[in-house]
């Protein structure tokens, strides 16, 4: 069975695309400058999509989103659980390094982190942070991704994903990186923590790609921008 899609509906969706926060009314010209599209093309999509209810006319002439786009984010919300959304990537983690895998939200606090999810393997020595733990700021790896998009501290030159070594505890190191939502916010953290012991010895390239794999699908899922998650976790991978 052919996967190459549908062209018209590709096309409609992208002028669902245009609209962003601060584009809420566009005119048919704007969505002229902003589509590879003729202009007639685009005047047939909106036509298409305001019969259905994706977006509306307005007296001036411009576009807005229709009522029908607020009923399926009323879906959406509904059928949304964050579990059943991090939990896999956290599970195929693990399981590609050998190591914990987990995610990290903001704990109320300034600095402060909640570990929401964890995954470890079911056999040797692994970190021991439980799920439902509360963390201080520190200048672990995952206290440094709270740093920088939680405090907004600079960055500096480091790279992702953050990498560091005892800092948490003598016998610990991690990898991490930031997780974006919806309109490229900042919600959390993907942490991928071991013994520094076998951590040292292990295929440092390899793990940071498989990170920042999982970190861009998870951010996908959440409704962050490609662009955004392209200038993080650099181009798509296969």
């Amino acid at each position: 069975m052919s996967n190459d899609g549908v062209v018209a509906v590709e096309r409609a969706l992208s002028v669902l695309d245009c609209f962003k926060p601060g584009a809420e009314r566009l005119s048919l010209a704007d969505f002229d400058a902003r589509l590879p599209l003729h202009k007639t093309t685009i005047f047939r999509l909106l036509n298409s999509l305001a019969r259905c209810g994706y977006v509306v006319r307005e007296p001036d002439g411009r576009y807005a989103l229709g009522p029908r786009v607020l009923y399926l984010g009323r879906v959406y919300e509904r059928s949304f659980n964050l579990s059943n959304v991090v939990m896999p990537v956290l599970e195929r983690l693990s399981a590609q390094t050998g190591e914990s895998a987990a995610y990290y939200v903001e704990a109320g606090q300034d600095g402060h982190r909640l570990c929401l999810f964890r995954h470890q393997p079911h056999e040797g020595l692994h970190s021991q942070v439980l799920a439902g733990s509360v963390m201080p700021p520190d200048e672990s790896s995952t206290g440094r991704v709270f740093q920088v998009w939680g405090q907004l501290k600079g960055r500096g030159g480091e790279r992702l994903p953050f990498f560091s070594c005892g800092k948490r505890d003598p016998y610990t190191s991690s990898w991490s990186v930031p997780i974006i939502g919806d309109e490229d916010r900042f919600v959390g953290a993907l942490t991928v923590a071991g013994p520094s012991e076998r951590l040292k010895n292990a295929d440092a390239p390899y793990v940071e790609s498989l990170i920042l794999a999982a970190a861009d699908a998870l951010s996908g899922r959440m409704g962050a921008s490609a662009d955004m998650r392209e200038s993080l976790y650099g181009p798509p991978r296969g």
